[in-house]
């Protein structure tokens, strides 16, 4: 097959420091996904290759995403970074033949596509090195593509251009094909004659078109696939890109997002058709939306799944799983291990983590919910509070079918309210209620008669009763 390749090399060791960052730039992540995430992700659908990824800064932290992403890789470690063309030399054995696809770690962008085209071009053109171009708006950081006579003569790096070179708007994508044994020869010529000190790769474009050698280009005509990132304000502009390929698939598929401009989903997400996507909503990791929901405004769902018909608004959802025409928000905090059924409803400023609600139990509104099971039916009052911890170990709370939880009360757990039971408002519950009973665990209320006119005299309050009590 023209596609086919025996080798790819990433080259993943560089430190990112315009990042200014404690991790290394390849493991920044958009939509989800680190950037050597995305390359690797092109490059894992090309045919029968095997894969190289050089790393060097904080190689155990790159070195743990790939065995994460792509556990048949192999690492190789550039101690000492002394350039790209150096960094080749170090993943190339004697033994190595072929084609090999050299790509950077951190163009999240690249297409499957284009990489394979520049294979059955390099293929096709017989090249020893065939070097992938595109022309841009503004070409600034890039290496400049010199041609004379509109023929191919060598690439220069930014630093080292002329004023003349540096209008050029071709440039080097940095990804290449080689034949290997060819590669291996120009890069035991391969010097640091340049501002940097550093062995390019670049370089060995020239040494092989000095030797005779076949040179070729392909030129892609998407030149966003290229756009590398060397720092925060380049890493927004590329999710900002993502967003956008990401909003755009889902609309034509048949979800509505009210504003794709602020609405920001990973790759990883599912959302099936008709469902609603209001502005200011997030939605990331494994979430599953399914038809017919309606998820913001103003809404963050990270690993989550969602019934068909559910509705869920400012509000933040994490690990859950929201039924069927249930209805979540405003204001409402879904931890991890949260599992409402359908037809419930969490309302305003309530928190629950590790709870199961079953099918139409409400929680309205300010309350907490944590390690706790919850029947079908059931109501709980307003500022209730599933008390689960004693300072050292988590307690469960089982509340039956049909029960109502008066207002501020307080379930000490471990405890079990039974079906159809009732407590009474206020109440601080610490031992079990039986079905159909009613608990209450309260003191009783005791009234001291001209309080206020003894003990708050001269005050407002003690005037106000004053007139009462005088009936004025």
């Amino acid at each position: 097959m023209l596609s086919q390749l025996d080798l790819v090399i990433v080259l993943a060791a560089g430190e990112g420091t315009r990042m200014k960052s404690a991790h290394p730039k390849v493991l920044h992540k958009i939509a989800g996904a680190t950037l050597l995430e995305h390359v690797i992700s092109a490059i894992s659908k090309l045919e029968g290759k095997e894969l190289r990824v050089v790393i060097g800064a904080s190689a155990e932290e790159v070195k743990n995403e790939l065995n994460r992403i792509h556990p048949s890789s192999k690492t190789i470690l550039q101690e000492v970074r002394s350039g790209t063309g150096d960094a080749v030399r170090w993943a190339l054995t004697k033994d190595d033949s072929g084609t090999v696809l050299v790509c950077a770690g951190d163009t999240p962008l690249i297409s499957t596509e284009t990489l394979r085209s520049l294979i059955v071009e390099h293929k096709k053109q017989g090249a020893a090195a065939t070097v992938l171009t595109t022309e841009v708006p503004n070409p600034t950081g890039y290496g400049r593509i010199v041609r004379e006579k509109n023929e191919f003569t060598r690439i220069v790096e930014e630093r080292d251009a002329s004023p003349e070179e540096r209008e050029i708007i071709e440039i080097n994508s940095g990804i290449y094909a080689f034949d290997i044994s060819k590669l291996r020869g120009a890069l035991s010529e391969l010097g640091k004659g340049n501002s940097q000190g550093e062995e390019y790769l670049t370089d060995v474009i020239a040494i092989l078109k000095s030797k005779g050698e076949k040179v070729s280009t392909f030129e892609a005509q998407d030149f966003s696939e290229f756009l590398g990132i060397n720092d925060r304000s380049q890493l927004a502009d590329v999710a900002a890109i993502f967003r956008d390929r990401i909003n755009e698939a889902l609309m034509l598929s048949g979800v509505t997002i009210v504003d794709p401009s602020s609405t920001w989903i990973d790759l990883s997400v599912e959302i099936e058709s008709d469902t609603r996507i209001e502005p200011g909503t997030a939605i990331a990791g494994k979430s599953r939306i399914n038809s017919g929901a309606v998820i913001g405004p103003r809404t963050t769902l990270i690993d989550c799944v969602v019934g068909s018909g559910a509705k869920v608004f400012e509000s933040h959802c994490e690990s859950s799983s929201i039924g069927e025409n249930a209805k979540v928000g405003p204001f409402t905090h879904l931890r991890a291990g949260t599992v409402l059924a359908g037809d419930v409803k969490v309302g305003s400023f309530v928190e629950m983590k590790n709870a199961q609600v079953g099918t139409g139990s409400k929680v309205p509104h300010l309350s907490y919910v944590g390690d706790a099971k919850i029947g079908k039916e059931s109501n709980i009052g307003a500022a209730t509070v599933f008390v689960n911890y004693d300072g050292v170990e988590k307690h469960e709370t089982k509340i039956g079918d049909h029960v109502r939880i008066g207002s501020d009360s307080m379930l000490i757990a471990p405890v079990s309210i039974g079906d159809g039971a009732y407590t009474a408002a206020g109440s601080v519950i610490n031992e079990d209620v039986p079905a159909g009973a009613l608990g209450i665990g309260r003191a009783r209320q005791v009234n001291i008669l001209g309080w206020v006119l003894k003990k708050r005299k001269g005050t407002k309050s003690a005037a106000a009763a004053e007139k009462k009590e005088n009936g004025k």
